[in-house]
């Protein structure tokens, strides 16, 4: 691959198979984009991909023209892949956006009815908060009152027999593989109903 300035014409294949030419795509912008969007600085994203600050600054600011291993350490650093580089966002959102949770890693918030495990907070301005849950609760009143808070959520049962209380309905008994989804601004708790502690899956949009 040669080394293209941060302004070349990038081709663009359509779902018909045809190329067209999409509008120049500036580079440095582009990876500053998606440097700003994970909240790194500068130095973040320089070690990330293992660069020098100096040469990312050059590159985002046009003043150097990356060459090919440079995009790939970019694009590993960025967790993207190299055309998605020279990508330009639909509709203003960034392409690619990737978080693992080893099993065992995750910051454990602790509470006396639920010990939460929490997913994928390596990213940030996410539109939704995934969470492992072990419920120690076995019974509704061992809460201090109705949970509540805005956005909508969905549990799935990973282990045990849990029971969902919800301010609205009646309550309603869910084993390993049921899922509820419901109205987050509405009361609602969960209690487990087996001999252990039953484990689920929850994830609750952020508006």
């Amino acid at each position: 691959m040669t080394e293209n300035g941060p302004k070349d014409i990038i081709r663009v294949a359509r779902e018909n198979g045809e190329a067209s030419v999409a509008q120049p795509l500036d580079l440095g912008a582009r990876v500053r984009e998606l440097r700003k969007a994970r909240d790194w600085t500068l130095e973040q994203a320089a070690q990330q991909a293992g660069l020098a600050r100096s040469t990312l600054s050059k590159i985002e600011n046009g003043q150097m023209s990356p060459t090919y291993d440079a995009l790939k350490k970019l694009a590993v650093g960025l967790e993207i892949s190299v055309p998605q580089l020279f990508t330009p966002p639909s509709k203003g959102q960034v392409n690619g956006r990737m978080a693992v949770t080893r099993n065992g890693e995750e910051t454990a918030k602790v509470t006396t009815t639920y010990e939460h495990a929490m997913l994928a907070e390596a990213l940030t301005t996410k539109k939704m908060l995934p969470y492992r849950a072990r419920i120690r609760a076995r019974k509704i009143e061992d809460f201090d009152g109705w949970v509540r808070h805005d956005g909508e959520e969905f549990l799935y049962v990973l282990t045990g027999h849990i029971r969902l209380y919800t301010e609205f309905y009646e309550p309603i008994e869910l084993k390993r593989g049921d899922s509820a989804y419901y109205d987050a601004a509405m009361g609602h708790n969960v209690v487990s109903v087996s001999a252990e502690d039953a484990t689920i899956l929850w994830v609750t949009s952020l508006v």
